[in-house]
């Protein structure tokens, strides 16, 4: 799994959950408290942040954490994949490392591959 996050002129770093599974508190410590908080103080009081529903970003320990923050969730519909704009970026990932002269053979390549593409897309 992978997350990261865009904004007009800019994006964070593609971040890997390599290994387990993205559960309530990770999401807490490797994407909320390391990513999005960084990027609030980057954008200021107009942030609004954005995710795509899934189970794990709608518990009250996240609700409290964006809270504690002041982070604004923008009201969002679930499971709406084609109103994301995230989703055109991971549409446009999946292509480039599709098209690579070589197809990644295990977890270690394919997260460098990911990586690799991701630097290289246009903000």
């Amino acid at each position: 799994m992978v997350w990261a996050g865009i904004m007009i002129n800019g994006r964070t770093c593609l971040h890997v959950v390599a290994n387990g599974t993205m559960m309530g508190q990770r999401y807490i410590d490797e994407v909320l408290l390391l990513h999005v908080r960084l990027f609030r103080g980057a954008v200021g009081d107009k942030f609004g942040f954005m995710d795509d529903s899934a189970t794990c970003h709608r518990t009250l320990t996240i609700q409290d954490c964006l809270d504690s923050e002041g982070i604004q969730r923008l009201v969002w519909s679930a499971r709406s994949p084609d109103i994301n704009p995230i989703e055109n970026m991971w549409d446009a990932l999946g292509r480039q490392v599709a098209g690579q002269n070589f197809s990644p053979t295990n977890k270690n390549t394919l997260i460098r591959a990911l990586t690799e593409e991701w630097d290289k897309l246009p903000q």
